[in-house]
């Protein structure tokens, strides 16, 4: 049996994908573990405080923060 090369060399370059690839090719990333994966949660809040969060680039990130501190104090 032919030994199967990766896609990407040393140099971070892809080769071309070939019948093998798509053979075994599975739809989307792998599951991340359970330690690591987030929560979808849909949230409502008060227009005033959207509009003060117009120029924070990672809402997520900042809603997170904000209840960490909120649930440490």
């Amino acid at each position: 049996m032919a030994e199967v090369r990766p896609y990407i060399d040393e140099t971070g370059e892809a080769r071309e994908l070939d019948d093998h690839f798509f053979k075994h090719a599975k739809r989307g990333r792998p599951p991340l573990p359970a330690g690591v994966r987030k929560v979808r949660m849909n949230l409502m809040i008060d227009a005033d405080i959207a509009l003060r969060l117009s120029g924070v680039n990672n809402k997520s990130a900042f809603v997170t923060a904000a209840l960490r501190k909120a649930m440490a104090e």
